[in-house]
């Protein structure tokens, strides 16, 4: 979902004293402040193309700022509370609604979600989804000539054959991998995590990392999305990488947007939500976040789209029971790999 920051880091700019968020000074434009992961704003992500977009209608400043990863935004959010300087947040996921209206701090969206092309459907008043993908475990084809056909054969398979995870504390595709074990394995998955942590070279903050170690040849399989091949495939001309295609099924990952109730431009923020539906935006998703659309683009997926794993059991666990159990599932995880 995703594959230097266009802007400066939050600490960066405390640093320098760059007014996040601060109203526009007189005869200057106002600074829509956008909170993100880090993997969507540099030049080769879908940021600086959606960011010279929106601009272009919106009279407006935008500006992203990468944190490491989509829990990393909430807590972000959690610490700062009513005194962040973003405006909106984008690239957490579904699962965390319950938690992410528990702030207080997202005021409602007001757009019309009808457009909107996700499995199973989606509903709510705040969130936004800009896009959606599968978690999958991509494999470097020339190391891994047989790859595991299933969850159980992952976490059962050669030690020696390390892969590289996320951290569910901190990343979306972390807590997802969370809550596919738990989906798959129920009361076994402690027991699953400690079998599988014989595998694990790494647990990294952020999907940017674990990623940067598979294509540097440290791992030769990593926690990502099915999407990720299509990437190498258009990108690099090489078809690889691959994703692991699973029998018990693929945990399914909606990606949302939401305005702050704090924004000192509550307008705009609206304008942003309602623009993220437009095909102006979503044309820029599969080959910038390297997802799926969450609404129509009006064009045709790239060719290497169709050749990727096209999961048949859409796996999720509602997120009011991830909102429950979040901390004790969390705990099973550390405990299951000696943490």
């Amino acid at each position: 979902m995703r594959l230097a920051p266009l802007v400066l880091s939050v600490a960066a700019a405390a640093v320098v004293g760059w007014p996040l968020g601060a109203a526009a000074q007189e005869g200057e434009q106002p600074v829509l402040t956008v909170y993100t992961y880090e993997s969507f704003t540099p030049d080769w992500g879908p940021g600086p193309r959606i960011e010279q977009a929106f601009e272009a209608q919106c009279g407006c400043d935008l500006r992203f700022v990468g944190l490491d990863d989509g829990v990393a935004i909430l807590n972000r959010l959690k610490l700062e509370g009513e005194r962040t300087q973003a405006d909106v947040a984008l690239g957490m996921t579904a699962e965390l609604i319950p938690e992410l209206k528990a702030t207080g701090l997202f005021a409602p969206s007001n757009v019309d979600l009808s457009p909107l092309e996700i499995p199973g459907g989606f509903a709510d008043e705040t969130f936004v989804p800009f896009d959606y993908s599968y978690l999958a475990f991509v494999y470097d084809s020339e190391s891994i000539p047989n790859p595991p056909k299933s969850l159980a054969e992952l976490v059962a398979g050669d030690p020696d054959q390390k892969i590289a995870i996320q951290d569910a504390r901190t990343s979306t595709p972390g807590l997802g991998l969370l809550l596919w074990m738990k989906s798959v394995f129920g009361d076994q998955a402690e027991a699953k995590w400690v079998e599988l942590s014989r595998r694990i070279l790494t647990v990294t903050p952020g999907w940017s990392e674990s990623y940067g170690l598979f294509t540097k040849g440290e791992v030769p399989i990593v926690l990502s999305y099915t999407t990720s091949p299509a990437y190498h495939a258009i990108e690099e001309g090489t078809d690889r990488y691959k994703a692991a295609s699973f029998s018990e099924g693929h945990y399914l990952q909606v990606e949302l947007a939401g305005a702050l109730r704090t924004s000192r431009h509550p307008e705009l923020a609206r304008q942003f939500l309602a623009f993220i539906l437009t095909p102006e935006f979503q044309r820029i998703i599969p080959t910038g976040n390297w997802s799926l659309p969450a609404a129509p683009t009006g064009e045709a997926l790239p060719d290497a789209f169709r050749a990727l794993v096209q999961p048949s059991r859409p796996l999720e666990i509602p997120a009011a029971d991830v909102a429950a159990h979040r901390a004790e599932w969390t705990a099973e995880w550390l405990r299951g790999l000696g943490r």
